[in-house]
């Protein structure tokens, strides 16, 4: 008798964790999924990013086929998360204001079309007047947006595919052929690892006070801050650091003082706290970023098995997530990896 046709996932940060959901929303009665990864959201580790994410939702105005892409992406994500915060409220998900600052605003951000491309599904959108904008500012915009506590919400969905049926595994792979043999009869390996094996055009980047708001504020040199409150009681995000090919494990003293003293003079902290911030937590993490977005195909391989790619995200992760997830099972659907069936 044929062994049950397994498909693996490989990585449990937050676009294989997606994928692997949304895969398993079209299997046959024939098929199972096993997530195989190196942590899980339980785990802590420098090179596991998708738990130390701020994760909120900031349109990325431009029109090259990437930007068009995502930002497709994105949209479908926005929609889908509004859902899950409507209808799961244990997930970490929080709709709220989202505002934009910007004293030096690149050339896309006066391009009308660009920022339609981006902030055209965004629900309550608008400019801000030159009223409202603070002293510094040349532009500014407000919108509704997600926040989500993103090991909450990593731990949601493991914990959905779990109760679905699904299997896991922790493993190192040295190579990604190496999942075809965890289980018995793997057809399809399904690559959303971060940086993916070897991939020359994959690359990291190092990357309490309650506020109402998630702010995004650009500086004048071309530096970016931030402030994300996570659902849930989950403190305060602030950040606006990325530092491409940066190995150094170790936070900065100097990064922290910059990032908490710019938060201190433009972010709307509660008067209480008098400036000063309860930190945490200094946070390094890694995120898998690659030249030219995600990579998203299918490779067919000689004996008939096939790997589908879907890895290198950067900071837009979980900005992308559920469209990353969705386009991936639509790339097997279309090459027969899977059979099409009404999503559960």
């Amino acid at each position: 008798m044929a062994h049950p046709e397994t498909i693996v996932v490989i990585g449990a940060g937050v676009i294989g964790l997606s994928t692997a959901l949304r895969i398993q929303q079209q299997l046959s009665p024939s098929q199972s999924v096993l997530l195989v990864a190196r942590e899980f959201p339980s785990n802590e580790s420098i090179n596991y990013a998708s738990p130390w994410a701020g994760a909120h939702y900031r349109p990325v105005p431009g029109s090259s086929p990437q930007v068009l892409r995502e930002a497709n992406q994105a949209e479908r994500t926005y929609k889908y998360l509004k859902r899950v915060a409507a209808d799961e409220p244990g997930a970490g998900i929080k709709f709220l204001k989202g505002i934009e600052h910007l004293e030096a605003p690149p050339a896309e951000y006066s391009d009308p079309q660009s920022l339609r491309n981006v902030y055209a599904s965004m629900d309550d959108f608008r400019h801000l007047t030159k009223d409202e904008l603070p002293v510094g500012v040349k532009w500014g915009v407000e919108y509704e947006t997600w926040v989500i506590n993103s090991p909450v919400y990593c731990a949601h969905i493991l914990r959905k595919l779990i109760l679905k049926g699904g299997r896991t595994k922790q493993y190192t792979l040295a190579n990604v052929k190496e999942a075809f043999s965890l289980a018995q009869n793997v057809r399809t390996v399904v690559n959303c690892s971060g940086l993916g094996f070897d991939d020359p055009e994959s690359f990291i980047i190092r990357v309490r006070n309650p506020v109402s708001a998630t702010i995004t504020r650009q500086n004048t040199d071309g530096s970016w801050s931030f402030c994300i409150p996570r659902p849930l009681d989950g403190g305060t995000i602030i950040g606006g650091t990325k530092q491409p090919h940066e190995w150094d494990p170790k936070p900065s003293p100097e990064i922290r003082a910059r990032l908490l003293a710019n938060a201190s003079k433009w972010f709307p902290f509660i008067p209480e706290g008098g400036g000063q911030f309860d930190v945490i937590r200094d946070i390094v993490g890694r995120r898998p970023a690659r030249q030219g977005g995600v990579r998203m195909e299918v490779e067919k391989l000689a004996d008939g098995k096939n790997i589908v790619h879907a890895y290198g995200a950067g900071g837009r992760g979980f900005e992308i997530s559920w469209g990353v997830a969705e386009d991936t099972t639509g790339l097997m659907l279309e090459n027969g990896l899977l059979q099409a069936r009404a999503a559960l």
